[in-house]
């Protein structure tokens, strides 16, 4: 599918969860389809997804190979936002551009990295009300190290103020039409996204994101995210034993 212009539909914001890269770091180990609590990794990122209330529609961006299997587990899985599950391309930017083209109307796009399956759906919530003020923002947290610029030699060239470092994360949230123009226009690689907009001239808002929010790109990451995810499943319940009166 193409990314030509289209109707949008107001309010409606569709997700395109990436996760076609290769797991280079992963000493062999497929990160997507690794089991965490007895489910895929996968499973994680896209069920926070699925129950959010912000969202309309998902997209989800595999390596060609993985795409049968991705396509038989949103089957067993029963998705209903889940529109495409379609194969990505050589670089990041070229697997969101294929995302883009298989969305239906949409006013908004957030992007998500498949591997940060921790996501907390209130994190998109405060990406919405952020790239409300100006078309496009990202969630990110602040360093909490001191970053040193090194040079080639491994000399260290100078301290960078902390207070202004931050680690950026996904969700990034854009207008549709925004993002369509950033994929269009820029040719060059891009880390991100939001660094194809800010080539653009075009302003990035930052908004909190979460310390556990981790990209899982190493082995001892799956083990991580399984203690992050057990624990937030344990709030879940104590937040729905106390407000919905459960087993009483």
């Amino acid at each position: 599918m193409s990314l030509a212009t289209r109707p949008v539909q107001q309010t409606h914001t569709a997700v395109i969860i990436v996760a076609a890269g290769a797991s280079n770091r992963m000493a062999g180990v497929d990160k997507i389809f690794s089991p965490i609590l007895g489910v895929p990794l996968i499973v994680h990122t896209i069920d926070a997804f699925e129950s959010s209330p912000q969202v309309q529609e998902l997209v989800l961006v595999l390596s060609p190979e993985k795409v049968a299997l991705g396509r038989t587990l949103a089957e067993e899985r029963g998705w209903n936002k889940l529109s495409y599950v379609c194969a990505g391309g050589v670089r990041r930017q070229d697997s969101v551009s294929r995302g883009l083209g298989c969305l239906t109307a949409t006013e908004w796009v957030t992007v998500h990295d498949g591997a940060r399956p921790c996501i907390d759906t209130s994190i998109l919530k405060r990406g919405l009300d952020a790239a409300g003020e100006t078309g496009a923002a990202v969630a990110a947290v602040p360093t909490k190290d001191t970053i040193k610029l090194v040079s080639d030699q491994g000399q260290v060239e100078s301290t960078l103020p902390r207070d202004r470092l931050w680690m950026v994360q996904t969700p990034q949230v854009f207008k549709y039409d925004l993002l369509v123009e950033a994929h269009r226009s820029c040719q060059g690689a891009y880390n991100d996204d939001a660094a194809m907009v800010e080539s653009l001239g075009h302003k990035v808002k930052v908004f909190m994101g979460s310390y556990d929010n981790i990209k899982v790109t190493t082995p001892e990451d799956l083990a991580v995210a399984e203690v992050l995810l057990r624990r937030k499943g344990a709030l879940d319940s104590s937040f729905l034993e106390g407000h919905v009166g459960v087993g009483g």
